[in-house]
């Protein structure tokens, strides 16, 4: 069992392989949280862990009681209203303007399997008893309404996916302006917050701060996660290190405005709340309808950080990517954008795609320029129509003759935009997110089409399916890029302007299930300007995404190394492109760009017409190199060594590691090369300690417990591929591809 329950006591007690979550009904009935951490063993009560007492300047519950007072309790999901002056997890208005309410415990009810979430992503158990989920229902009398806390628990994947569904039973109303996810107050303070922060092309970089009293906190209101901050947050201890230490990880399964946050109060208690972000939102809840909350997924690792994001890995990879390419390899691909941006022709993109499947590419994908009249980024989005003045036998003849040549094809879509020039803006120009009598701002010359009004989807998914039908594609590259601005839908009342992000959101959830659920033999790889939408809703529908729009290899050390914390590198669409690249201008070798690329769905971004014979030799040792040791990139297990963002961020090293510990292939990058450094030692981790390996290229067996503990120290003879005073030169890194010796 990994749900116990203490009847007498009303104690709830959740364990992982390796972690508990406890929490118990308070005596007032709302529901107070006791310990979340390592996991122990059980026993008949745990009530010593609540804590209360008299303290000056404190509120209490109960007239002439001053023992208990909830300011003073760990809770499990605060509501607003009585004696707790913390930001609390739901906030609801009432038809008489009282935003007061008390929910207490009526239920609860514990069930193999885990249900689905009405229209969300979220994680899913394939065996029914793998996962056993824990359902709280509570009930605030006076709103006749209902709260349902739902906690799920996967034991081997050593990880607790957290939801709230608010219904209402009354007769009135209730405009809910909060109800966040997940709720948590952990004992004390003493940690440090580590975030995924950046922007357009240096997504998901690591930050690092230290809690202190007050408020800290990291949100996106700009209608995506974005790829400014990610939803996503993790808590260390002081001294924990990548390997060692307490690490909690909390992940928002949803792609929408959220707020991730930790407040530390004045007794140093942490809370930790996530959730979609309370910032311009409101639902109307009328009676007879429910509303449900994305997903949290809380992790708690003993191990550090790699710890934390390898359960992230598992479950993320097993149990919330979906369909035939969960554990499919990933193709190895050529996409044009890079190489020809909006100038081609037919004869120019089969001519990319001969060159690239003699070089053993297996999938050729069509960019942005296949549509309407578009030769540059002013003009028909919105028109999902091929140019044939550019492909003259359409997409489906295309598409035939690509895949006559042994390949697999793949087309690109923005289908969340239209272009004011554009047919389907000149038949519906209400269709886009506006406001009346309000002007209208635009990004890359393109508008927000209005996802919450179903006939919006509903033609886009008639243009969208009816293409896929026509013609023989198997990957689609599904973008989206800028922003929400002049929020705001004539398809609804004032009163519900505030939903229509959430409504959006939901919308594109719909897309995807239609297409997905038509074409489950289609591999869909999310996009919103390169990483700004990258996030497990999305996950959930495509098992992989585009990284970032950013294709450098040293920006992209920092990227996917940040990236990794929560995704798995199956997720990480990673290409190599041309140089000087097209977003720093840097020169960096072919081969340190693929060495870069393999961690990651591993394919190319450039106008192979134009490589010199002998960069088309490298491509193909490179492809040849890939295919061999695919399954070893996607689907081993990763390990980070040495991070980008951590003393001058001068080396990167990571690996990756087989699941029966018989293969590892180590990445050492440096960026810049210096004089007369010193000798350079390479640990490695999660070989066999009593396996002996070889390192190809290299003399001799190595014991994995030596690899792990001592290591490699590279200044010996044979580890050196050149003289020692001789310099590599910048932007230089290597490969240690080992195997175990049967």
């Amino acid at each position: 069992m990994t749900i116990i329950v203490n009847e007498k006591t009303k104690e709830f007690h959740l364990q992982t392989s390796g972690s508990s979550y406890l929490f118990t009904v308070l005596e007032n009935g709302q529901l107070g949280h006791l310990y979340y951490g390592k996991k122990v063993n059980h026993k008949d009560s745990f009530q010593h862990l609540l804590t209360n007492g008299n303290r000056p300047n404190t509120a209490y519950v109960k007239e002439g009681d001053m023992s208990f007072s909830l300011e003073q309790t760990k809770q499990e999901y605060p509501a607003y209203g009585t004696t707790d002056f913390r930001e609390p997890a739901l906030h609801i208005e009432q038809v008489d303007g009282s935003r007061i309410s008390d929910f207490r415990y009526k239920s609860h009810r514990v069930t193999s399997g885990k249900p689905k979430l009405d229209g969300l992503p979220a994680t899913y158990a394939e065996d029914g008893d793998e996962v056993e989920t824990l359902e709280i229902t509570l009930y605030d009398d006076y709103l006749d309404a209902e709260l349902t806390l739902l906690y799920s628990v996967f034991e081997a994947h050593d990880a607790i996916a957290r939801s709230a569904r608010l219904s209402n039973h009354g007769k009135a109303n209730l405009n809910v302006s909060r109800i966040m996810s997940a709720n948590v107050d952990l004992f004390d303070s003493d940690y440090e917050m580590i975030q995924l922060s950046g922007a357009w092309a240096r997504e998901r970089h690591v930050k690092n701060r230290r809690l202190e009293s007050g408020l800290q906190s990291i949100s996106s209101t700009r209608g995506t996660s974005s790829g400014h901050q990610n939803p996503f947050l993790a808590l260390k201890r002081p001294m924990a290190t990548e390997f060692t230490g307490d690490v909690y990880g909390f992940s928002l399964v949803y792609s929408g405005n959220f707020l991730a946050q930790v407040e530390v109060d004045y007794l140093d208690v942490a809370r930790v709340s996530i959730g979609i972000h309370p910032f311009d939102f409101n639902w109307m809840l009328e009676p007879g309808d429910s509303f449900q909350s994305p997903e949290a997924v809380m992790v708690y690792s003993g191990e550090g950080l790699n710890g934390m994001s390898q359960r992230f890995h598992e479950l993320y990879q097993t149990r919330l990517a979906r369909g035939g390419w969960r554990d499919q390899a990933r193709p190895i691909l050529t996409n044009n954008w890079e190489g020809t941006y909006f100038d081609f022709d037919e004869e120019k993109i089969l001519d990319m795609a001969r060159q690239s499947k003699e070089l053993g590419v297996e999938l050729f994908v069509l960019d942005d320029g296949w549509f309407g009249k578009r030769n540059d980024d002013t003009t028909s989005l919105g028109d999902w129509y091929v140019n044939y003045d550019k492909l003259p036998d359409g997409i489906t003849g295309l598409a035939d003759k690509i895949t006559d040549l042994g390949m697999d094809f793949g087309l690109w879509f923005e289908p969340e935009m239209v272009s004011k020039a554009s047919r389907l803006y000149e038949e519906h120009p209400d269709w886009i997110l506006h406001v009346p009598d309000r002007s209208l701002s635009h990004g890359r010359n393109q508008y927000v089409l209005d996802f919450s009004r179903g006939e919006v989807v509903d033609a886009l998914y008639e243009m969208m399916s009816n293409i896929l039908r026509e013609a023989d594609i198997s990957y689609v590259k599904w973008d989206m890029n800028r922003y929400m601005t002049e929020i705001g839908s004539p398809a609804w009342p004032a009163d519900r302007q505030k939903e229509i992000v959430h409504r959006y959101i939901l919308g594109v959830y719909d897309l995807y299930e239609r297409l997905t659920s038509e074409f489950p033999e289609v591999l869909f790889e999310s996009c919103a300007s390169g990483g700004c939408r990258f996030d497990p809703g999305m996950l959930y529908y495509a098992p992989q995404a585009w990284t970032s729009d950013d294709t450098d290899a040293v920006e992209r050390l920092k990227i996917q190394y940040g990236t990794s914390f929560v995704y798995p590198v199956s997720s990480m669409g990673a290409h190599v492109s041309a140089v000087p690249n097209h977003q720093v201008g840097r020169v960096t070798s072919l081969e340190t760009r693929a060495n870069t690329a393999y961690f990651g769905a591993f394919g190319y971004e450039l106008d192979v017409t134009s490589m010199a014979e002998e960069e088309k030799a490298e491509m193909k040792a490179q492809i040849e190199f890939y295919k061999q040791h695919r399954d070893l990139f996607q689907f081993g297990t990763f390990y980070r060594l040495e991070s980008p963002f951590e003393k001058d961020g001068n080396r990167t090293t990571w690996m990756m590691v087989s699941k029966d510990q018989s293969r590892a292939v180590l990445a050492d990058y440096h960026v810049l090369d210096r004089p007369n450094q010193g000798f350079t030692r390479l640990q490695f981790k999660g070989l066999d300690p009593d396996a002996a390996y070889e390192i190809e290229g290299y003399e001799g067996l190595y014991n994995g417990d030596e690899l792990m503990e001592i290591g490699l120290q590279l200044g010996h003879e044979r580890f050196r591929e050149r003289d020692i005073h001789e310099p590599a030169g910048d932007f230089h890194s290597r490969l240690f591809i080992l195997n175990k010796k049967p």
